[in-house]
């Protein structure tokens, strides 16, 4: 839900934008009746990119599929970390 008014908008905290977003997005999933069938077109468009890039080579297109989710578990986990310090650093503050 979007708060029309820009003024309050503004007044937020990108924490608590971010903990509104969290909120919705898990009342959405919990409202959903068949997450699997909501996420299948996304997985269908996933393949069917990683299948172009690999111009139809089944086997190249699994290791670009598990390249770009590795990937993205490095950079979840380099994020972690950066989070850990800087709360490690305003502790010792």
């Amino acid at each position: 839900m979007v708060d029309p008014d820009p003024a309050t908008r503004s007044n937020v905290s990108s924490e608590q934008r971010s903990l509104r977003a969290r909120i919705a997005a898990e009342t959405s999933w919990a409202n959903t009746l068949d997450p699997t069938a909501r996420a299948r077109h996304l997985r269908e468009l996933r393949s069917l990119r990683s299948s172009s890039l690999a111009d139809g080579n089944r086997v190249r297109a699994e290791h670009l599929r598990k390249a770009h989710y590795l990937k993205m578990a490095l950079k979840s986990a380099r994020a972690r970390r950066a989070k850990s310090l800087a709360v490690d650093t305003d502790a010792r503050q």
